[in-house]
């Protein structure tokens, strides 16, 4: 049995994770923390019965109480890079969902992987639907270098564009080697009118409104043809295949992994 302790548990996605866990048979829920809910039942705010678990507000104090094998994390940009540094300093792998780390912090990470020979995952998106749509973006782009991205996403996201969109344009970076479209001088008659660049010419268009979930557009053109690949997540419930195999995988590895198509797809 892995034991499991889940950041942000009273997120919304924490809740899914929460839930996620104490439904696997090979996965022991032995800690949360939320900066709200402070001594509630995990399991009654996941919408289970009580599991015994109750939310705390420190997590450095609760991963000492608890020693799990695995911390999830889907909580904000602002303490996503100290909640897994608190992680690693207790010997606890880290799984994180929560996009918006700087590289910098990245490099953190990964040296105090190192030092500790510990393994972390760091996926902007967990659904293996979302991992898909890169790969299949990846085998596009040589053919086909001229390309947009749009993503949206639910009104309480704060970070834009989101960690998948940035993602996705980097692996686009990767497949065209050099093969990049036409860069040609542009009038914005609104700043920021075409999205924001990256590599060049690839633009990124982020959408935040009620009533969405997460979806990506991956839009290629060419002569006389365009070329769409799209996924969209309806629920949350999306994530948690991924989620559950970074779980499993994490405590195998050593150092960090970014992106679960490495979990996925040997040659990556």
């Amino acid at each position: 049995m892995l034991r499991v302790a889940v950041s942000g548990a009273a997120g919304r996605m924490g809740r899914t994770v929460v839930a996620a866990v104490c439904r696997a048979d090979d996965l022991e829920l032995v800690g949360a923390v939320d900066r709200e809910h402070d001594g509630e039942d995990a399991g009654l705010l996941a919408g289970l019965d009580p599991v015994g678990v109750t939310v705390a507000r420190n997590l450095d104090l609760m991963l000492e109480e608890t020693r799990p094998d695995v911390m999830v994390d889907f909580t904000n940009p602002s303490v996503v890079a100290a909640n897994v540094r608190t992680a690693i300093r207790r010997m606890v792998c880290p799984v994180v969902g929560t996009t918006g780390l700087e590289e910098a912090d990245l490099e953190a990470i990964r040296w105090a992987c190192a030092e500790n020979r510990l393994g972390c995952v760091i996926a902007p998106n967990f659904a293996l639907g979302a991992v898909l749509m890169m790969r299949l973006a990846a085998i596009v782009a040589p053919h086909m270098p001229q390309v947009e991205i749009i993503e949206l996403h639910h009104d309480q996201k704060v970070d834009a564009p989101s960690g998948t969109a940035v993602k996705t344009a980097e692996v686009l970076r990767r497949a065209r080697a050099g093969t990049g479209g036409d860069r040609r001088e542009e009038r914005e008659i609104l700043p920021r009118a075409r999205g924001a660049v990256y590599d060049g010419d690839i633009r990124i268009h982020s959408v935040r409104l009620p009533g969405l979930m997460a979806h990506q557009e991956i839009v290629f053109g060419g002569l006389g043809q365009t070329l769409t690949i799209r996924h969209d997540s309806i629920s949350r419930e999306s994530f948690v295949p991924g989620i559950l195999l970074a779980v499993r995988k994490v405590t195998t590895l050593t150092g960090v992994v970014y992106g679960l198509e490495k979990l996925l797809f040997e040659d990556e």
